[in-house]
């Protein structure tokens, strides 16, 4: 692409960011539609469509921005998760199917509530809440006809529903001891008894819980005893063992569906942030098929009720996230949604190059490089940290990484240690003290990137957010000469204020990955940015939203304060309509240009 003119730049800039996306695909009981969630119209709605394909029909016209859908297994209702504002207090509503007779079922206000799954009868709906208290997310049954809830769980932590049996006897939940552990337990809901289910050494994961066809098992995705998440399969029978299912050296099985009846399973492999679809035949000694999909990112994997069909989505660095569906006999593919690009050619956009390097103490690390069409190296270059920080950075559609391209700035993404997709392992390198060592992965990001000749050296810049956005504060202060500038998007910069204003659920899962604030707190002072900023002197753009209440308002106002006070050029932009990140139509344009434009000004 060649722009002659800053205003060609600012029109890519919002055609671009209004390039949107569609998720969340749920069958309808009978199969014949698709309920699913797109911001076609600049905010997520729920919309339904044939699963055979057609045009769509709008089904919610929310002032909130909507997340989840599920149909309900007798086909009157779709539940709908939604967050008020954009913060992450989300609530739950019902609608019928043409969008009629909402009906909210939580309460509302500040609490969380997590929608879970439907009884199989389609009479109650379960879901996950700290309605009663608000460190704590326990579960609950509505009974719809009555209105009646009922609590399930008492144990404290962070509970979720992960599968429901056929007559709603039992329900297979996860309680997370802190993040990177958790155990999964057998909860009987007639009599609230939970037989534990994964007796283990910490740290080990148990996701993605689902009972066997036959409920007499419960697959899931664990790392338990294997450094690689793999497929792992549990009898019910007293004095069973967790078994390996299905694993693969080279790869962490990311998610996993199960067809009604039992006969297969579609794995998707996660190989350094790229994906891999394997169908397995359960019954067959597990003998595996790849299949080739036109995307680099596989998600929401959903069978069809009779298990012809497999609704899923695809996305890549040069294609928005749409709906397919995959025939399984056949294995022939057909895309459902179509995401408009209108002014965008995606063949024209970058896609991305895996690069690999080793860190300051020779551990493998890896990262998404792209490169502008126009230019040669080095190029002006943005190291863009993603959230998490047990996240991982995947060869996606991002908007603002496209806007920077056509700028003719480069943009890599590491995956540095503390990500996931890499191993047990991998994963838990920055827990407490070992964060430094991820802080120095930062400037041996930077390093790498100038000695191979991809990066100008005089202009780097560093964006993230979230948990990318302390990365890049804490890039910006211990690395003052290494940064032109920077862009942090609402980013933890201060763990003292981040443990006393985020969620409470939040903060008791977050003590092992940062520190506990009550025995360490001198090491989340060490770690803290905010201590800092005096030796930051890079141009900082700063952008939060009002909403978010899981790295607090509070956070950025910080660092404009503290910025302004030594005079260092900081910008801040303040969306009041969003929580933590950004959904909304208008202000994705507002953050891509404020973005765009402040690289270009400062590289």
């Amino acid at each position: 692409m060649t722009f002659e003119s800053s205003s060609e730049i600012t029109a890519l800039i919002v055609s671009l960011a209004r390039i949107g996306r569609c998720w969340s695909p749920s069958f309808a009981p009978d199969g014949d539609e698709l309920a699913f969630i797109s911001d076609l119209t600049g905010k997520p709605q729920v919309w339904r469509m044939p699963a055979a394909g057609g045009f769509p029909s709008a089904v919610t016209a929310f002032d909130e921005q909507v997340s989840l859908v599920i149909w309900s297994p007798d086909g009157r209702w779709l539940a709908v998760e939604s967050a008020p504002g954009g913060g992450m207090n989300s609530q739950i509503d019902i609608v019928r199917p043409d969008g009629s007779d909402r009906r909210r079922l939580t309460a509302g206000g500040s609490s969380n509530n997590w929608l879970g799954a439907w009884t199989k009868d389609g009479r109650s709906l379960l879901y996950s809440s700290n309605q009663e208290s608000a460190d704590t997310m326990e579960c609950f049954r509505i009974t719809l006809d009555t209105g009646a809830t009922e609590k399930l769980t008492s144990a404290g932590g962070t509970t979720v529903i992960e599968d429901s049996s056929a007559d709603g006897a039992r329900l297979l939940i996860k309680r997370v001891a802190y993040r990177g552990d958790n155990n999964l337990y057998l909860l009987e809901t007639s009599s609230g008894g939970e037989r534990l289910l994964t007796a283990h050494d910490p740290p080990a994961s148990f996701e993605n819980a689902r009972f066997s066809h036959d409920e007499r098992a419960v697959f899931a995705i664990s790392n338990q005893d294997t450094d690689m998440a793999c497929l792992c399969r549990l009898s019910l029978a007293p004095g069973s063992k967790w078994e390996i299912a299905r694993a693969r050296a080279d790869a962490e099985l990311a998610e996993f569906a199960l067809s009604r009846h039992g006969g297969l399973a579609a794995l998707v492999w996660n190989i350094a942030g790229q994906n891999e679809l394997e169908l397995v035949a359960l019954a067959n000694e597990m003998e595996g098929q790849l299949i080739e999909l036109p995307g680099e990112i596989i998600e929401s994997l959903r069978f069809s009720p009779d298990g012809s069909t497999l609704a899923l989505c695809l996305s890549g660095a040069r294609a928005p996230q749409d709906i397919w569906r995959l025939n399984i006999d056949s294995c022939g593919t057909r895309q459902l949604t179509r995401s408009p690009h209108v002014g965008v050619n995606l063949e024209q956009l970058v896609g991305a190059r895996l690069l690999k390097y080793r860190a300051h103490d020779d551990l493998p690390l890896s990262g998404w490089h792209y490169t502008p069409r126009l230019g040669d190296a080095p190029y002006p270059t943005v190291l863009s940290f993603h959230g998490g920080p047990e996240g991982q950075e995947q060869p996606r559609f991002r908007y603002d990484y496209q806007a920077l391209l056509a700028q003719g700035i480069a943009v890599f993404a590491p995956n540095v240690r503390g990500s996931s997709g890499f191993g047990l392992r991998f994963v838990n390198l920055d827990n407490g003290a070992l964060r430094f060592h991820a802080i120095q992965d930062i400037a041996t990001t930077a390093q790498f990137l100038v000695e191979s000749g991809f990066a100008d050296p005089g202009r780097l810049g560093i964006m993230g957010g979230s948990y990318g956005g302390y990365m890049t504060m804490a890039g910006l202060a211990h690395y003052p000469d290494l940064f032109a500038a920077g862009v942090n998007l609402y980013g933890v910069v201060n763990f003292k204020t981040f443990f006393e204003l985020t969620e409470p659920w939040m903060a008791s899962v977050s003590k092992i990955e940062y520190g506990d604030p009550e025995t360490e707190g001198c090491l989340l002072e060490a770690l803290s940015p905010i201590h800092k900023l005096d030796r930051v002197r890079a141009p900082t753009l700063v952008l939060h939203g009002a909403n978010d209440t899981n790295v607090p308002v509070h956070e950025a106002e910080q660092v404009v304060a503290a910025l302004r006070a030594r005079d260092v050029p900081v910008e801040y932009i303040l969306f009041p309509d969003e929580g933590h990140g950004f959904t909304n139509e208008r202000n994705r344009i507002t953050a891509a240009a404020a973005i765009v434009n402040w690289f270009a000004k400062t590289l």
